[in-house]
This record gives C-alpha cells, sequence and structure tokens, in this order.
C-alpha cells in the first residue's frame, strides 16, 4: 500500500504544503523521511516516539528556535538558565544541576553529530532539512547516550539543481531579518550550498537607569555545505557552521525578592540600644537572610535584597561603608522587562562547527560511514548582578559602628584617603559612592568527536548497525562576581598590612586586580574556575531480526567510558596571595564504565479499519554520567559530600501505536510510558558552590498525536501530553526556608555570610552577649558572626530541641549548630515536569488561480509546575498559553511568499523556571520569561 503520511509530529504534518498540494489539495497527508534509527525511513515506520518539522513547518508556525519547540512537541519544557546555558526537558528529564562536569539529559546534536556546547537557545533555525525530536532514553543509535532525548538539526544539503532564495522580514521592536540560500552544482561530482541569517531588533525592555533598549538583539550566522560524490559507492559532505552575537541580551529575566527585615526582636530579646540604634540595625541584618520564601505572584516579590543579608554587606557593615540595607524602601518597577542597572548588559557568543561525513558502500549490502565534528565555542557575559540600584550613597565618613573603629584614624584619615566623598575606586566595577555589583558567565570549549559505523542491508532477516564513538571535550571559564565593598573592605586590609591599598603580590597581600575587565590575579572578587576534560569513548550498535513480514524484534547494547578531570581550584576571595588557589588534589578525577541498552519489538498487523498500522513495545536502560563537585569550604553552611556525584540511571517502559485512517487522511498516534529514575542529578547553590544531590523518582506519561485533513485545504492538529511524576521518598534542606516556620529555631548569618540555623535559646545567648549584656563584654555586633562557626564536635547527630533540626556541633556560645530541618520530599512532582501539555493547530488553505493563501493558528498551554524539588508556594510556576496566527499568500510559479504573523498574541507573560541564588546572595530568584507579543511581515522569493 501507498504511503501517505507526513510526519508523527501533527504539527509538522499540518503547516507543510507543497507545490503539488497547491496544484492539486486532496486530503491524503503527505509523507516526511527520517534518519531517526540512523537509516532513511517513513516517520511513520519508525518505532520511536518523535516528532520532526521541515522548514516550512517551522516557518509557519514561527517555531523560530530551540525555545520554541516546547509549544509542539508533547511532554517538552524549555527554559534558559542561569549561567548561559538552559534546560530542555523532555518527559521531566533534563539538565537542573550546576556543575562545570555535568551532563545534558537532552543530547543535541547537529547533522548526528553531539554537540556538548551549542547555541539551542540563542540561534535561529534556517535552511534546515528537518528538525527531530526523539523522546525517551538514546544511546544504541546516536553516538552520545542521553536520558531524556534528543533534538537533532539536520542541515540542508547540496542538491544537482541551482536553486535560490531569499527572505525578508520586518516587525514589531525594530525587528529586520534576513534569510537566504544558493545552491550550486559544480558538475557531476561537486556542489555547493551556502546559507545565511540575519537578525537585528531592540529591546523588549528599557533600562530605567541608563535610558537605553534592555535585551536587544544583533546576531547572524552563515553555513556552507559542499558535497564529493565521485561513485555512486561513495558519498561525502563538508560543513562549516558559524554563529555570531554581540548585543545587550540580558542573560537573565527580572529578579525577584521579597524583602527580609529579620526579626523585629529574638524570642522578646530586643537589639542593643547603643550608639543611637545602630548597633541594633546591624545585629538585625545578621538575622535576615536577604528575601523571604514567598510565592512568585505575590506583589511583595518586586522588592528588593536586603543588602545587610549578603556578602556585600557584610563588608559594607565592616568597612563602616554602608548604614542599615542599600536598598532601603525600594522596590522595582512593575514592568518585568524592564531593568533598572549600573550598565547596560554585555553578551557575546561565537561559534565554528566544522563537519565531514563520508559513506561507503562496501558492497551492495554493507555502508561504512564515519562521522567527524570539531566545534569551538565561546561566550561573554557581563551585567549588573542586582540589576537595581541602591537607594542612597556610602558614608562619607564611616559608619561609627565598624570592625576598624580601634584602628587610629581610620575614620579621620584613613577612610576619606581611601575614599573621597565615600568612592570605592574599584577596578572591576568603576568608582561609585554606592553599592555596585556585577557578574560575569564566560566559557571557551572545544569539542571533537569521531563517529564509525557499519550498517547492513540484507534480504534476510538479520540485519545489523555497528559503531563507535570517541569524543574530546575540554573547557575553561569563569563566573566572577564583583562587588566593590569587598574592593573596598581588602584595600583597607592592604593598607594596615604592607602599606598598599592596591598591592599585587604574595601573602600577605590580598591581590587587587588592577584590570577592567578580570584576569584570574585578583582575590579581591568570586571566581569560579575549574578547567574541564572530558575524554569519552562508546561501543554501541542494534540487530534486526525480521520475524515474519509484519513482526520484527530490535536488540540495541551499548558500552560506554567517560572519563572527567577538573582542575581544583579552591575560591581565592579574600585570601593572601594572587592567581587562582590551587586545591588538593590538583587534578579531580572521576571515571564512569556503563552498559545500557534496549529491547523491543514492532508489528505492522493488518486490522482492517486502518490504512496502516505500528504497534511498538521496548524496554531501554538510559544512562548519564556523574560529575565532580565543585571544592567547598569546611564549615556550617555546606553539607560534607562526596566530591562525586553520581550518574543517572533510567529503565524505561514503552509501549506505542501509529496509525493512518481514512484513506490516508487521518493519522492517529498514541504513547505510553513508564520510568523508574535513579539517581536525578539536582543542584543548590550553598555558601557560594553548587552541591550536587542525586534522588530517586518513578515517571509515567501518555501521548498523542494527531492530524485530520477532513476536506481539501483545511487541516487540523493536537499533540496532547500526559505526565506525572514522583520523587521517591528522601529528605533535603530547603536552603530558602530553613526553619521550616518553627519558632524555636532561628536563622543566623556566618562571618561568610551562609546561613545557619540554632535554637532560639542559643540565639538569645549570642545576642545578649552581642549586646554586652552579659559581664565583660561590651557592645558588638561583629559578635554573632560567631554563631555559625563550629568550635567542637559536642552534641554533633542531635535533635535541637525536638525540632528536626540536626545539629553538626557547637559554637563558642555553647549553643548547637545546623544546617537546617531536613524536608521529606517524597511524593512531589520532578521540576519542570507539568502535569499537561496541549497544543492544537489549524489551518485552511485556499486557491486563488496560480496564488493561495493560508491562514494558521496554534494554541499550546502547559499546566502549572515547580521549579524545585521542595513544591513548596514559593516554587509554583502558573500555567501558561501561548496563540500563533500566520497568514501565508504564495505563488509557487513565481516563487514568491508574502507572508504576515502574530507570535504571543495575547501577550501572555509567563515564568518558565527560576534560579535561586546562595545564602551570601540574599536568596533572590532570577526568573526567566517568555518573549513578548511580536508580529511582523515578510517577503521571499525563489529562483
Amino acid at each position: 500500500m501507498k504511503r501517505h503520511l507526513l510526519a508523527t509530529s501533527a504539527l509538522a504534518l499540518s503547516t507543510l504544503a507543497t507545490d503539488a498540494l497547491a496544484q492539486d489539495r486532496g486530503t491524503v497527508l503527505d509523507e516526511l523521511v527520517v534518519t531517526a534509527q540512523r537509516r532513511e525511513e517513513a516517520l511513520q515506520d519508525v518505532p520511536i516516539a518523535v516528532s520532526a518539522f521541515d522548514q516550512g513547518a517551522l516557518e509557519r508556525s514561527r517555531i523560530e528556535g530551540g525555545p520554541n519547540l516546547v509549544t509542539a512537541v508533547p511532554n517538552v519544557n524549555f527554559s534558559k538558565g542561569n549561567f548561559t546555558g538552559y534546560n530542555f526537558q523532555i518527559r521531566g528529564i533534563g539538565s537542573k544541576l550546576v556543575a562545570g562536569s555535568g551532563d545534558a539529559g537532552t543530547g543535541i546534536h547537529l547533522n548526528n553529530a553531539p554537540l556538548l556546547s551549542n547555541n539551542l537557545f540563542e540561534t535561529e533555525f534556517y535552511d534546515v532539512e528537518r528538525v527531530e525530536v526523539l523522546r525517551g532514553p538514546q544511546g544504541t543509535l546516536y553516538g552520545r547516550n542521553a536520558t531524556g532525548g534528543v533534538v537533532n538539526l539536520i542541515t540542508a544539503k547540496p542538491t544537482d539543481q541551482f536553486e535560490g532564495v531569499v527572505r525578508a522580514e520586518v516587525g514589531n521592536y525594530d525587528s529586520i531579518k534576513f534569510r537566504g540560500m544558493v545552491n550550486i552544482p559544480m558538475g557531476e561530482v561537486f556542489a555547493a550550498r551556502l546559507a545565511g541569517t540575519y537578525l537585528e531588533r531592540g529591546g523588549y525592555g528599557d533600562n530605567i537607569f541608563t535610558g537605553n533598549d534592555a535585551d536587544n538583539r544583533n546576531l547572524w550566522g552563515v553555513r556552507a555545505t559542499v558535497s564529493f560524490n565521485p561513485a555512486e559507492n561513495f558519498r561525502s559532505w563538508l560543513v562549516w557552521d558559524h554563529f555570531e552575537e554581540d548585543d545587550n541580551r540580558s542573560r537573565i529575566g527580572k529578579q525577584f525578592c521579597t524583602k527580609d527585615p529579620g526579626p523585629a526582636n529574638i524570642g522578646g530579646l530586643g537589639y542593643s540600644t547603643e550608639a543611637g540604634g545602630l548597633i541594633g540595625q546591624i545585629q538585625r541584618g545578621f538575622f535576615s537572610q536577604g528575601c523571604l520564601p514567598t510565592p512568585l505572584y505575590d506583589p511583595s516579590a518586586l522588592g528588593t535584597v536586603n543588602s545587610q543579608g549578603t556578602l556585600g554587606g557584610l563588608f559594607g557593615a565592616l568597612g563602616g561603608f554602608q548604614t542599615g540595607d542599600a536598598y532601603i524602601g525600594k522596590m522595582q518597577t512593575p514592568d518585568i522587562r524592564d531593568i533598572e542597572s549600573t550598565f547596560d548588559p554585555i553578551y557575546k557568543s561565537k561559534t565554528d562547527i566544522y563537519q565531514f561525513n563520508a559513506e561507503f558502500d562496501v558492497t551492495d549490502d554493507l555502508t561504512l560511514s564515519w562521522l567527524t565534528s570539531y566545534t569551538f565555542f565561546k561566550v561573554y557575559t557581563r551585567q549588573d548582578y542586582n540589576r537595581y540600584t541602591p537607594s542612597g550613597p556610602f558614608n562619607t565618613t564611616p559608619n561609627p559602628v565598624n570592625a576598624f573603629s580601634a584602628v587610629p584614624g581610620y575614620a579621620s584619615t584613613i577612610y576619606p584617603m581611601l575614599f573621597p566623598n565615600g568612592v570605592i575606586n574599584d577596578p572591576q566595577n568603576g568608582a561609585f559612592n554606592r553599592f555596585t555589583t556585577s557578574d560575569i558567565s564566560s566559557a571557551y570549549t572545544e569539542n571533537w568527536s569521531h563517529e564509525v559505523r557499519l550498517q547492513s542491508n540484507f534480504d534476510g532477516p538479520l540485519n545489523f548497525n555497528l559503531g563507535g564513538l570517541f569524543l574530546r571535550f575540554t573547557t575553561q571559564g569563569d563566573y566572577y562576581v564583583m562587588f566593590n565593598t569587598g574592593t573596598g573592605y581588602y584595600q583597607i586590609n592592604n593598607l594596615l598590612t604592607v602599606g598598599d591599598a592596591n598591592c599585587q603580590g604574595p601573602a600577605p597581600c590580598i591581590t587587587i586586580d588592577p584590570g577592567a575587565d578580570p584576569n584570574r590575579s585578583g582575590h579581591n572578587y568570586y571566581d569560579s574556575y575549574g578547567p574541564y576534560d572530558l575524554t569519552s569513548y562508546a561501543a554501541f550498535g542494534e540487530l534486526y531480526w525480521q520475524m515474519t513480514e509484519s513482526f520484527k524484534w530490535t536488540l540495541g547494547l551499548r558500552y560506554t567510558v567517560d572519563k572527567k578531570e577538573v582542575q581544583n581550584h579552591t575560591v581565592a576571595l579574600g585570601t593572601p596571595g594572587i592567581g587562582p588557589n590551587p586545591g588538593a588534589p590538583r587534578i579531580l578525577e572521576a571515571e564512569f564504565k556503563e552498559p545500557t541498552g534496549r529491547f523491543g519489538f514492532d508489528w505492522k498487523p493488518d486490522v482492517g479499519f486502518t490504512d496502516d498500522t505500528l504497534v511498538y513495545g521496548f524496554y531501554s536502560r538510559g544512562y548519564k554520567g556523574g560529575g565532580l563537585n565543585p571544592p567547598f569550604s569546611p564549615g556550617i553552611g555546606v553539607v560534607p559530600t562526596s566530591p562525586i556525584f553520581q550518574p543517572e540511571f533510567i529503565d524505561a517502559y514503552e509501549i506505542g501505536t501509529k496509525n493512518t485512517l481514512l484513506d490516508g487522511s487521518l493519522m492517529l498516534n498514541l504513547t505510553g510510558f513508564y520510568y523508574d529514575y535513579a539517581g536525578y542529578q539536582v543542584s543548590k547553590i550553598i555558601n557560594r558552590t553548587s552541591i550536587n544531590e542525586n534522588i530517586d523518582a518513578k515517571v509515567k506519561g501518555v501521548e498523542l498525536e494527531t492530524v485530520w485533513q477532513p476536506i481539501p485545504g483545511l487541516r487540523l492538529n493536537a499533540a496532547i501530553g500526559w505526565l506525572d511524576s514522583e520523587i521517591q521518598d528522601t529528605t533535603s534542606i530547603d536552603t530558602f526556608n530553613r526553619t521550616q516556620g518553627n519558632p524555636g529555631l532561628v536563622l543566623v548569618k556566618s562571618s561568610a555570610a551562609s546561613n545557619c540555623v540554632v535554637s532560639t535559646a542559643s540565639a538569645q545567648t549570642a545576642l545578649a552577649i552581642s549586646n554586652g549584656q552579659v559581664p565583660g563584654f561590651t557592645p558588638n555586633p561583629f559578635t554573632l558572626l560567631g554563631v555559625c562557626t563550629l568550635t567542637s564536635a559536642a552534641g554533633a547527630g542531635a535533635n535541637i530541641d525536638g525540632t528536626g533540626a540536626i545539629a553538626a556541633g557547637a559554637n563558642a556560645f555553647g549553643g548547637l549548630v545546623s544546617e537546617g530541618v531536613p524536608v521529606n520530599i517524597g511524593g512531589n512532582d520532578l521540576p519542570n515536569a507539568p502535569e499537561w501539555t496541549v497544543s492544537l493547530g489549524a489551518q485552511y488553505t485556499m486557491d486563488f488561480g496560480n496564488w493561495s493563501a493560508t491562514l494558521r493558528g496554534d494554541y499550546y498551554r502547559q499546566s502549572e509546575t515547580f521549579a524545585r524539588i521542595y513544591n513548596s508556594p514559593t516554587d509554583r510556576i502558573d500555567s501558561w498559553e501561548n496563540v500563533n496566527l500566520t497568514l501565508t499568500v504564495s505563488n509557487p510559479d513565481m516563487g514568491v511568499e508574502i507572508g504576515a504573523f502574530v507570535k504571543n498574541a495575547t501577550d501572555e507573560e509567563a515564568i518558565t523556571d527560576f534560579y535561586l541564588t546562595d545564602d551570601s546572595s540574599g536568596m533572590f530568584r532570577n526568573v526567566f520569561y517568555t518573549e513578548p507579543r511580536t508580529y511582523g511581515v515578510w517577503i521571499q522569493k525563489r529562483f
């Protein structure tokens, strides 16, 4: 029977319009060929849950880049991340860990080659043959194993016909977009194809401090492909793909914080009233965590952090620069697109990818192929750390309550000499008389991969696909956080110890980096630096047994070896010396060796009531490598953990059916799956360090995809996903709510601005000493900084007053100190795993002689999710919707196409995720949004 189906993806089916259809619009759906199993097959014949989109489908539904795939594929979720990365989740599985040595749950491939660093969320799709999204564990066919699934971008290759296309688009926000392609055959052996894209637009918001646009775009890409086919049994192509961006893209969205002023008293004991209440003001700040755990949608969430609950605020108090909270009384603008930054964000990215693929038919039944890929990727971003400016300036004379008040001449001579009119000359942040912070996230990576495969095509019942992969990935980069109060504090110390405030050199100097762009030499800023090296190799393959004409068995196996090395550097902030501090050992190493595979069947029964039916069932085991936890500082604020976090494993069971009905006019596909998920990797940030944990979960779900063309010209589609994820019984301390509201516990700041928990009685004792209410002690707010410092192991393991907080030891005040109250998270949902995703579409095409007009609408909705494993009210992300509309008018004979679009027609302001920062930054949440409503028109000419 002739095949009619275009694609498993309902959206791809419903939006593709070929020249033939323009002339004869029947009700039969067309066919799309994919290589999801590393061989060309009609998508309806592939026994895998896979969605695919060609260039026409992408354009008509405004799927312009990786983030937009969420609106078209069931049980998929996407959000940007805090450090220039992103989280692409399939069936609840993605990447919620922060570690340079961590792997993504969803593999990103270009022309079947793995890209460990890539521009999926930055660049736009152009001149692609198709984009494939495979759902479920992969590894026996693709070079790099993945637990969630794979996104594979197949670029268009040269053909034997001269052709080209130019496309121009203009839209709101002063958007200008150009795309083009030219294909040039050069005899019977060579052909070349050149394609490019360019985007420039204004910002979605304003920087109300500088008056400039915020979050604008200026990016371009070019791709050159050359094919070389000297004989019928030899085929090859060479690709160069270049991407570049230089603009003011905002790496994060709004910063959410409900200010935490600190408790009014500690169990009824008030703060000191000495020094006109200045001592009490500092004391109260040491009982604040900066931001309170409130829901994202609470009006107070657009407040500002209490700077006294941050490391920068601590230095402000120690040096006397700042009196109280730098952001007192300040609320942010309610416009989620606007920021108030000292400078406009800086975003620069550049990528070059080189690929070569060769296929040689050893015999009529055996094909040997080699695919090699090299990627150079770099990204540099810099932005205001808090994204809002202080309420007032620094003190022109120091707050009399400071850590240097006993130093002769500090207030009268040293302070005004170093900080005239309260101005701190910080080389990285500039000269400002107010609290100023910024951060830089940068990376430089190289990625080599080689894959060799031997594939059979015998006439008999047995066939195979065998391969091997070698991959080398290296990266080095930095995450800097620079704050002028820290620089000022170290300048004071340097002046007092070595006589040079801005010294550079060995101990006892705390080096002040003199450059505006930090170079790792300084110890006056935070720098997370740990070059990473991955060497991975694997053998994989599948064996196929065609037991009958309609029934086939598949057995796939893989053996993977991942060797990971990280240069060990401890955090140098505030330590004497110059340059990165080497840790011990100098190199952290981990090796993971794992067998994985899949086994199952596909069956094409003749059921009578369908035109074609495929039934398949598979068991597969997925694996994602473990990694190396960043080094952490000893003491309270960090739960001691293994230097290695363990791999993830998934035992996946899936059954599905793909059906063609009503003489090829209806496609109906259904998939059900169940995952036993072990070792889910998730991070939390503690004391400026990412701590990665492993937890277990169960996941099950159903996916429905259908397309129906009831009458000529009308197509209806739906893609619906239902997902049920459940974390298994385990406990974890929620750093956003360490006391869990227990009145018998109090949160306190440490000398490193991390947080600990003590009993209310213990906190009262420390406060009484700090107040000078205990004989032998004078009022001193900085005494409280010792509350979190462990001086003995006495009482370790004890349940503090039955509150559930487990003591790590005792402090100098005789009190027990704890990380917080563990929370049982069993039964909670996995983060960013909506229960429902619904995608609906409809299009109607009308013919007017040689012209046709196609009106298309797409509706998407996902239900509420949680951003973290705790599923607390503070973690809830509301459900959201999206509506896209396009009108396309075309004349295939003339090669002309004119269109108009509206994207996010209802102007939904949807939060997709947030990143919770650590104790020393004040526990604010960086929130990520979808794009606002955009609209525009385009014109395209083919030749």
